[in-house]
């Protein structure tokens, strides 16, 4: 189909009555910063249903019944052939006018058939990223080559980059994550608090990450702490997803033994752990999920990059700050440099 006719038929609000994307990816960032994109569509077709297919891992940080922008969720489910079988039942169940595939990180083989056998006749993509070819770019017919890496751009540019192809974007100033909250997930924040701390200067920090070269060293936690304490803040909130337990449990002795009292948030949901974090004076945290988290309910953050671009991954927002380490080595951001950083947030926000 001739892209300009493509381009004509999007024009038409009645065509488009259903789209699909396809991101099923296991990657909490990844999802978290294509949220911008989702919002743009929602927008550009605000009656058509959006429909988007995930793995079963972290699709519920996107989907709840209050959510503005995805309609339903496709869990792609590949652990057994019946699980394939209906997935593709269900995907070709509905007529879809628009796929698109958001590659912005790696190209996915399985994610482009998933979209060409949605039977989608308008398909988007890209072509090329940053010199690296689409091998699977011919079951697109709407895609441009990008060059993101020079460009320095954020991950929510680059997902909205993908949508630019069909008109799709959003003003410079709403380009960021947007997690609605729901009233039971507020409540448990509220309760938790409630029982846990007695002031609004509670310090939080994640220790762990899903990838070893992005966590900066127990000690380094343990030396900030300590100076936060010095600084008359003395509750603290250590968040904890499944990975990290080993990270935590050691931070958690460490502290103990320092006599420093701590509240450790683990083996929730991860919508309640937004909302807790929502409502912490500060946020501390490596390069991994649940730094996207804490940008998606505009917590105050101040969030630690090693060998990863923090230009390119970083939260967005005044109220937040990334330390890029000179050298790509996480441990080689200082105690000092951080700590500096988090009095200023503080200072700025008016926490202090």
């Amino acid at each position: 189909m001739d892209r300009q006719l493509i381009l004509g038929k999007l024009s038409d609000p009645g065509f488009v009555k259903n789209i699909l994307i396809v991101r099923q990816h296991n990657q909490l960032g990844d999802m978290l910063c294509s949220v911008p994109l989702y919002e743009s569509l929602r927008r550009k077709f605000p009656h058509a249903k959006i429909t988007l297919v995930a793995s079963p891992v972290n699709y519920r940080i996107l989907y709840s019944e209050i959510n503005p922008f995805i309609d339903e969720i496709l869990v792609f489910d590949k652990s057994t052939i019946t699980g394939i079988l209906n997935f593709l039942r269900k995907l070709r169940s509905d007529k879809y006018q628009l796929g698109i595939v958001p590659s912005t990180v790696a190209f996915s083989r399985t994610s482009h058939i998933i979209n060409f056998l949605s039977g989608a006749p308008i398909r988007v993509g890209a072509a090329k990223i940053n010199n690296k070819v689409n091998k699977a770019g011919y079951l697109l017919n709407v895609s441009s080559e990008f060059n993101w890496d020079v460009e320095r751009k954020h991950q929510i540019e680059r997902n909205l980059d993908i949508g630019r192809q069909l008109g799709c974007d959003l003003p410079e100033n709403e380009r960021t994550i947007k997690l609605k909250l729901s009233d039971e997930e507020i409540n448990f924040a509220n309760d938790f608090f409630k029982q846990n701390f007695k002031t609004n200067r509670v310090i939080g920090l994640h220790p762990g990450a899903g990838k070893i070269q992005n966590q900066w060293a127990i000690e380094n936690f343990l030396a900030l702490i300590k100076k936060f304490c010095a600084a008359d803040y003395n509750e603290f909130m250590i968040s904890s997803g499944n990975i990290d337990v080993e990270v935590t449990q050691k931070l958690s002795e460490l502290l103990s033994e320092a006599n420093i009292g701590h509240v450790i948030l683990s083996g929730q949901q991860i919508r309640n752990v937004a909302a807790c974090i929502k409502k912490l004076a500060l946020y501390i945290t490596n390069d991994t999920g649940v730094m996207h988290v804490a940008a998606g309910v505009d917590a105050n953050v101040v969030s630690l990059f090693g060998p990863t671009n923090g230009f390119e991954w970083a939260p967005w927002g005044k109220n937040k700050i990334f330390i890029q380490s000179k050298t790509k080595s996480v441990n080689d951001i200082s105690v000092e440099e951080v700590f500096k950083n988090c009095i200023e947030l503080l200072n700025d926000i008016g926490r202090i």
